[in-house]
């Protein structure tokens, strides 16, 4: 395991690792000891701001200050003082992104969140154009002549409102401070991660890691680079992509004048790699799913690049020296954002109560929510579908309505569990759960049961902060290898299946009518 230059002497003297989870609604920090214990912890909510229909942003000074404040009230929660950290990993929510000029380090515009939905039109116009067409046509010639990997990937090519390709075109076609600067090299692009490098070191770092990079949607995970044929499909100028380096990587030290000392920054990684590495997925067929803002199912296939053909995206887990780990993943946009609706309607006080209120009744009577506010994505992939209940009655209360949503957030597992099944050729291992839905029990064993499995749930459902601190921590030395995080991740419960899967099937089918009902709800050029 590779480790940085001064990593061992500076974690002898720090006994703490910092990890922090820049997600979708909340940016959280932990300060880990050396058993994996969290010492102290600090979160915000994540502001979001929603300038016209189907558009969201973060403002990046907003963010940077809760950044910087996160990690400030967690090492004092801790008792510690800042020349006691090793360490700092960071873990980004991925796909949003910001450019900004590389001489005054001024941002163009605010983040594009990866929830955006302003290049629907682009994608739609792409997936159905001509040139994708001929592109899967040559692809399909050239692997049949070739038998070159590369091909299959590239006729199974689909794109996104997900990814950044399509959301960094309409930026660099409709901004024209963007469009200038990018033609005078004086543009930078990056992620979340690469704004807070950037920040972090006063202008002296500028790089992304892998992880985040294969989340882009515009870098090649065959040849480990930007790629240049997307790059020049959508008038993307190469210049403006910043170097890539490895997960767990010495990418400088914060400067001195932001904690009153330069703390290494050890580990920079996309949010569900982070969550898979600290849910210990370490081997081919390992499984993960984060309930967070949304639902992220992600599966270990090794050093195989998956072949998507279902929907499935073909990721970058993690790189650590000559190590290359890829994912295969199936995302929903909405899970904590469901509840986090529901609770702001007043339809519940307590998201605990949320359970109870679920199983006070028998079944939701009929009634379906499908959990669209940004569309639906695999295996349906309508970014134009709606959010709605269905099959409201007068004698609809509101555990009916909460428990249509907790059922339909288990639905939707149930989806992306069927699609990884059919598309993954890895036989199937371990599967584990975490993020803030996690906790809800009525998801999570109705999830168990439509799929049948034994799902482990970790104590610690903050993944993405361990996953981060776990990476740093291998970097420094202040853990010796994948083995011992092994024996630092605690389970807390497994679920196992009590219910046959067939009970669920005319809910499910029900729910399934709903989402066909929802689709292509909105005019594309709402958007």
């Amino acid at each position: 395991m590779p480790r940085c230059k001064g990593g061992l002497a500076r974690a002898a003297a720090a006994s703490y690792v910092v990890g922090v989870d820049v997600g979708s609604t909340t940016l959280r920090c932990h300060v880990y000891d050396k058993r994996a214990a969290v010492r102290g912890s600090s979160s915000k909510k994540v502001e979001t701001l929603y300038p016209h229909l189907g558009w969201v942003e973060l403002d990046p000074e907003v963010l940077w200050t809760q950044f910087m404040d996160v990690i400030k009230e967690a090492v004092q929660a801790a008792g510690l003082q800042m020349n006691q950290i090793a360490g700092l990993g960071i873990s980004t929510q991925r796909g949003t992104f910001i450019t900004w000029n590389k001489k005054t380090g001024k941002p163009f515009h605010n983040f594009i969140s990866w929830q955006d939905l302003r290049a629907a039109d682009l994608v739609n116009s792409w997936n159905r154009g001509l040139i994708l067409k001929v592109i899967h046509v040559i692809s399909t010639m050239l692997h049949f002549l070739t038998r070159s990997y590369r091909y299959v990937i590239a006729r199974s090519l689909t794109f996104t409102t997900y990814h950044v390709s399509l959301r960094l075109s309409w930026v660099l076609q409709n901004i024209t401070e963007v469009q200038q600067a990018a033609s005078e090299n004086n543009c930078c692009f990056g992620t979340i991660d690469t704004w807070l490098l950037y920040k972090l070191t006063k202008g002296s770092v500028y790089a992304t890691d892998y992880s985040n990079a294969s989340s882009t949607g515009v870098f090649d995970p065959l040849q480990m680079c930007w790629s240049s044929v997307l790059s020049k499909l959508f008038s993307i100028p190469m210049s403006i992509y910043p170097p890539v380096e490895d997960t767990n990587h010495s990418f400088g030290s914060v400067d001195a004048e932001i904690f009153g000392v330069p703390i290494p920054i050890v580990a920079l990684v996309a949010d569900q790699q982070a969550a898979m590495f600290g849910e210990c997925c370490f081997r081919a067929g390992d499984v993960k799913f984060t309930m967070g803002t949304g639902i992220f199912w992600d599966v270990n296939t090794g050093n195989h690049l998956h072949t998507p053909s279902a929907g499935l995206y073909p990721l970058i887990g993690w790189k650590i020296g000559k190590e290359v780990v890829f994912l295969a993943e199936g995302n929903g946009s909405d899970a904590g954002s469901t509840i986090k609706w529901a609770k702001e309607l007043d339809l519940f006080t307590s998201i605990d109560e949320t359970s109870r209120m679920a199983r006070s009744v028998v079944d939701s009577e009929g009634v379906c929510f499908v959990p669209s506010f940004s569309g639906l994505q695999v295996p349906v992939n309508d970014p134009c579908a709606c959010a709605s209940f269905m099959g409201l009655k007068p004698s609809t209360t509101r555990n009916h309505l909460i428990r249509a949503m907790l059922e339909s957030i288990a639905f939707r597992n149930k989806q992306l569990y069927d699609t990884i099944v059919k598309e993954v050729r890895v036989p199937l291992t371990n599967i584990r759960a975490d993020g803030g839905v996690s906790n809800n029990s009525f998801v999570m064993q109705m999830t168990s049961d439509l799929i049948n499995k034994k799902i482990d749930k970790p104590v610690n459902t903050d993944m993405s902060c361990l996953g981060a601190a776990f990476l740093a921590g291998l970097a420094l030395g202040f853990w010796t290898d994948k083995e011992q995080l092994k024996k630092l991740r605690q389970t807390e419960i497994v679920f196992e299946p009590q219910r046959d899967s067939g009970e669920y099937k005319l809910a499910m089918d029900n729910w399934t009518k709903a989402v066909q009902r929802s689709l292509n709800w909105y005019n594309q050029t709402s958007y």
